[in-house]
């Protein structure tokens, strides 16, 4: 992914809410679960880590993006944002980079 692309991506995160949390519980099976399921709706979600939580953003950003399938697009204090396009039905258009 280039950097052009990484920056469009980054901007369309400015407007979405937070749907993934990651509490003291770590990165649970149901946490991934819920970002995979989120991914393949959405394909652009943006996460959090909790200060309970045993990890950083950045961490955790690798982590689900790993489990997932999916590219860490961006980590700042205690948010993260995460891509996968969906082959089926895009939703989002990449810039060409």
């Amino acid at each position: 992914m280039t950097g052009k692309q990484r920056a469009y991506l980054r901007g369309l995160a400015n407007g979405l809410d937070t749907i993934l949390t990651v509490g003291k519980g770590g990165l649970t099976e149901n946490v991934i679960r819920q970002a995979d399921e989120a991914l393949t709706a959405r394909e652009l979600i943006k996460g959090r880590v909790l200060e309970s939580a045993m990890m950083t953003a950045a961490e955790a950003c690798a982590a689900v993006a790993e489990a997932t399938g999916a590219e860490g697009i961006q980590s700042i204090g205690s948010r993260f944002v995460l891509y996968r396009a969906n082959p089926e039905e895009p939703k989002i258009r990449l810039p060409k980079g």
